[in-house]
């Protein structure tokens, strides 16, 4: 009975050695999950991402016209078989406060839903969205405010209610206003200390820290805590 009882346990660690590795999980080295975010492919850069911890990068989901690359489904597949999780931001004119409305939220929302989709982005992870300025308190309780509506009408739309989680970036008062809402899941709060609410906000997913000489590209470093919404995707054949 001994022997017939270690024989199912070696069977059952083999057949536990062939699962699938999951889509979305939290690094599991000691410590706060450290990453960054960075605007260009992240495959350009892989050796030096090899070169230091990296728990996670955060790349973009971006309107077709835009100068700068967009998270791509072989970026998401490098980054996965590397072991890192992906942090997705959808930034678009987010730097213009008469960007802001509900339609603007609805059309971004189905934008970034389909990229998403496309990367292989996994449901219950989530996508941020940048509010790239300092608010004001008429911004974020006005046309802010009805862009995360309109964020979320947008996701429920294609692809039912709820398939990715909502997220911000952006100063400590537009975070609060939007988690205290119940707008938003996630909060990732900019690096801009002189932003409206930063030394007041505490209740953040993400903390944007400055650039650091490990890199010769530009970048900002990132602390992170729990939960805060990074994936991996499938595809988990190429690595660095």
């Amino acid at each position: 009975m001994k022997k017939l009882a270690l024989m199912l346990v070696l069977l059952a660690v083999a057949g536990c050695a062939n699962e699938p590795l999951p889509v979305a999980a939290v690094p599991s080295r000691a410590g706060a999950p450290q990453g960054i975010d960075i605007a260009i492919d992240s495959r350009d850069v892989s050796n030096e991402l090899r070169s230091r911890r990296v728990d996670f990068v955060a790349r973009y989901y971006r309107d077709p016209g835009s100068r700068w690359p967009a998270l791509s489904a072989g970026e998401a597949a490098m980054l996965s078989g590397a072991g890192m999780n992906i942090v997705a931001v959808w930034e678009y004119h987010s730097a213009r406060p008469d960007y802001f409305s509900y339609q603007s939220g609805y059309a971004d929302a189905i934008n970034a839903y389909r990229q998403a989709r496309a990367v292989g982005q996994p449901p219950g992870s989530a996508i941020y969205f940048a509010v790239d300025y300092n608010a004001p308190d008429d911004d974020i309780h006005g046309p802010i405010d009805q862009y995360f509506r309109g964020v979320h009408a947008g996701l429920k739309s294609v692809g039912g209610n709820p398939y990715y989680r909502v997220g911000a970036y952006g100063s400590g008062a537009v975070c609060g206003y939007l988690k205290r809402m119940r707008l938003v899941q996630y909060a990732w709060l900019s690096n801009s200390s002189a932003w409206s609410g930063y030394d007041g906000f505490s209740d953040w997913n993400i903390k944007q820290g400055r650039g650091t000489g490990s890199f010769t590209f530009n970048h900002d470093w990132n602390q992170a805590r729990e939960d805060y919404g990074g994936f991996q995707v499938k595809s988990q054949a190429a690595a660095l």
